[in-house]
């Protein structure tokens, strides 16, 4: 008994994954181009962090700032810089996800970093 393999369009089964490969790094290359701005404390302090996950600048407005409360106001830039981190890595894996169509590639589960 002979298996067939779908054609794919003429492209063989190592020109998909090449072109599969291809695709993944443009897009991990543009996703690291990505800046992502994310507010925290009703917005007293706000956070530019790029794709790779570098702060980029923070902002804080005036009336967060107490010299007699200064942990209320690292508790929010903390929180501010997590939010900021979680938002790159849910945009990042729901766009690879996007190209790989929900395969199960070893080494990128559900997490790709």
């Amino acid at each position: 008994m002979k298996v067939r393999v779908p054609n794919n369009g003429g492209m063989g089964g190592m020109q998909m994954l090449k072109k599969m490969q291809e695709d993944m790094e443009n897009l991990q290359a543009e996703l690291e181009a990505r800046e992502y701005d994310v507010s925290a404390g009703g917005g007293v302090v706000s956070v530019k962090m790029n794709g790779r996950r570098e702060l980029i600048s923070i902002d804080v407005k005036p009336e967060i700032v107490d010299p007699d409360d200064i942990e209320t106001m690292t508790d929010i830039i903390v929180a501010a810089v997590n939010q900021a981190i979680k938002k790159v890595d849910e945009v990042s894996n729901e766009e690879m996800a996007k190209l790989t169509g929900q395969m199960n590639i070893p080494g990128m589960p559900g997490g790709l970093f």
